[in-house]
């Protein structure tokens, strides 16, 4: 995970134990708030839950 830059609420994630290379996504917070460890695991989750686990796709 990577926030970029810094105060803009913007955190970038690589699914680095997927099946497809350099696949993940991004989510950012309006107005440039930051989110809490518990809060981008949180983020982390719900994305995970919309991936089939077969092709590692969001169907």
């Amino acid at each position: 995970m990577s926030e970029a830059p810094e105060g803009s609420g913007s955190y970038e994630f690589t699914w680095l134990s997927g099946p497809n290379p350099g696949y993940g996504f991004a989510t950012q917070v309006h107005g440039g708030a930051t989110l809490s460890v518990p809060e981008l695991e949180q983020e982390a989750r719900e994305f995970l839950a919309l991936v089939d686990p077969h092709t590692g796709h969001i169907e």
